[in-house]
């Protein structure tokens, strides 16, 4: 009789003599790859048959007003499924998977899996102004932290191939396998060793075959390059990158504001609200539908008439200005769109929508210019648009250069793409420290990044070091009686002092009674507010690892006590930090 548990333990046995480690992540990062591939495939066509069902059908058979109940529909579906299905917050895929690397040791929900590959395309294809990215990020990481939990391997391998399932479901997603491994790099910060880029090139490549195999050579966005970079037109695109560069600072500034505004209510009636402010939005610029792949592509292909065709209102597109306003406006609306979609709870990501405002950005950018009798290529200013925008909202500069690259299947725009990109990022670092994927981790300190120490640091988990045998003491209790119900009882030589609360008052430390502990006059006129002493604490779940090192550092103390509301709670020793620090730090980069 087939045993699933035995056979995979003979598995284990066998894999252990016969395949080197290294050998092992090589193969577990092309099943990584492949699974986010799938995933993301999932993904991409429920969607589709959601949208033909929604837009291309019923829309355009019937009535415009059904641009405002459809989304309704969907977040209805959204809340109800999350609620009473899945039971649990599915939260922003790579927000989600980045605390997950940095507070979990990548050890990720298994209903993360599939929680996405539900909801994501519901909120997408019933009109939710989102993008697809972020849960096929989610998904994927989900799988790839699934696949080392199930071989039993260790922390660094487990954050690689979450690092391979992000890179595997980008490279599926847009076809661009280079750009993928350099998004898994820049977003999840992984070492760009050897070690990590022969697993991070399977994946991708596993991916990205995988997509050709069911998909065939279709692509996301369906142009090719026809004009080269000129110099002469250096100065337009600078103009450009300062555009996109106030393009992202406004669209992440948007972001904030909204989806703090929405915090102040419950779940429902962010639902109801905000499920009625995109149903009008929608109602009022329907090129808002869904994810906007039509727009970029109808916009590359310098069709801006098509891009706009949904707007139910009767303008005259044969004048420019026209078509240039209502750009601006599917631009300027879209972040809002995206945002109040986030905020009634639906579930997607905002790579796409940083797109299609790039899009416009850059398309209106050139329609301006040449208006003006000169002569660019609309086509590369879209392009170049979205790659102003990408770097500037996600903060991700290298992944815009070789994403927009890649789509374009050459390099002929890689001057521009970098400068762009470079001027566009650096204008909303300036004004926005974080992207929209890490504020949240930087504010409460627990963004991974390139610096090792700090990840080690961030990593560790506070509440496994504090230690709670010791025998605390009251202010009024007298020396001799301190002296028989805690110093002779105790093995530690420091006693916290606490009230009838178990407030934390102070501490009493053993060498500063030793002089006097044996002398009897003394026991019953010395109280322990006498001999007690203050000391710095540590704010449980609230202080950091590098927060408690500096308190470590500026008190010089051995034992520092942990706090939670006042309450005491125990002491974290030095040593047990450093010896802790020292595990965590050949966990994760062994």
């Amino acid at each position: 009789m087939f045993s699933f548990k035995n056979n995979y333990k003979k598995f284990l046995i066998w894999k252990y003599k016969h395949i080197s480690e290294r050998q092992f992540i090589y193969i577990l990062s092309v099943l990584v790859g492949f699974l986010a591939g799938i995933g993301t495939l999932i993904l991409k066509n429920a969607t589709y048959f959601f949208h033909q069902i929604t837009e291309d059908g019923i829309v355009s058979n019937y009535h415009h007003y059904l641009y405002f109940i459809f989304p309704i529909i969907g977040l209805l579906l959204v809340y109800y499924i999350k609620k009473h299905i899945i039971k649990k917050e599915i939260g922003h895929g790579i927000s989600t998977t980045l605390k997950s690397i940095s507070k979990r040791s990548g050890i990720i929900e298994r209903y993360k899996m599939y929680a996405s590959l539900i909801t994501a395309p519901i909120t997408v294809g019933f009109g939710g102004s989102v993008g697809l990215q972020g849960p096929a990020v989610s998904t994927g990481a989900a799988l790839g932290s699934g696949v080392a939990k199930l071989f039993h391997m260790n922390t660094k391998t487990r954050m690689l191939l979450i690092g391979c399932a992000t890179a595997g479901a980008m490279s599926s997603m847009f076809k661009a396998p280079i750009a993928a491994i350099i998004f898994a790099v820049e977003i999840f910060s992984l070492d760009m060793a050897f070690a990590s880029l022969v697993p991070l090139l399977l994946a991708s490549v596993s991916a990205v075959l995988t997509s050709y195999f069911f998909l065939g050579k279709d692509v996301l966005f369906q142009m090719k390059l026809q004009h080269a970079f000129e110099i002469k037109d250096i100065l337009f695109y600078v103009a450009l990158a300062i555009f996109t560069g106030f393009g992202s600072v406004y669209f992440s500034r948007i972001y904030f504001k909204i989806t703090n505004f929405f915090k102040k209510f419950t779940p429902f009636k962010r639902l109801i609200f905000g499920g009625l402010t995109i149903g009008l939005l929608l109602f009022l610029i329907p090129p808002l539908y869904g994810e906007g792949y039509g727009i970029i592509n109808n916009l590359l292909s310098e069709n801006a008439i098509e891009a706009l065709k949904g707007i139910p209102y009767n303008v005259d597109f044969s004048n420019v200005w026209m078509v240039i306003f209502f750009l601006l406006i599917i631009g300027i609306f879209k972040v809002v769109a995206m945002t109040t979609t986030f905020a009634a709870g639906g579930v997607g990501g905002i790579f796409i929508p940083t797109l299609v405002m790039g899009s416009t950005l850059g398309s209106v950018s050139a329609k301006i210019i040449n208006q003006f009798g000169f002569t660019i290529s609309e086509t590369n200013f879209t392009l170049i648009g979205m790659t102003g925008l990408m770097a500037g909202v996600l903060h991700a500069p290298l992944t815009a250069i070789f994403l927009i690259a890649e789509i374009t299947g050459g390099y002929d725009l890689f001057v521009p793409l970098m400068l762009v990109s470079a001027i566009s990022y650096a204008i909303t670092k300036y004004f926005i420290s974080n992207s929209i994927y890490t504020i949240e981790l930087a504010k409460r300190g627990e963004l991974i990044t390139h610096n090792k120490d700090k990840n080690v640091m961030m990593m560790m988990e506070i509440d496994k070091i504090v230690e709670t045998n010791f025998i605390s003491v009251t202010e009024q209790m007298k020396l001799g009686v301190m002296l028989k119900t805690a110093v002779a009882k105790s093995t530690r030589n420091i006693f916290p002092v606490v009230d009838e609360e178990h407030v934390f008052l102070g501490i009493v430390l053993l060498d500063d009674i030793r002089p006097i502990m044996f002398d009897e006059k003394l026991y019953k006129s010395i109280t322990v507010a006498d001999i007690m002493k203050t000391a710095p604490a540590i704010i449980f779940h609230d202080d950091t690892t590098e927060k408690v090192m500096q308190k470590f550092k500026e008190s010089g103390a051995w034992n520092l006590p942990v706090v939670e509301n006042n309450t005491y709670i125990g002491f974290i020793s030095k040593s047990k930090l450093l010896s802790a620090y020292r595990t965590k730090l050949i966990e994760v980069t062994a």
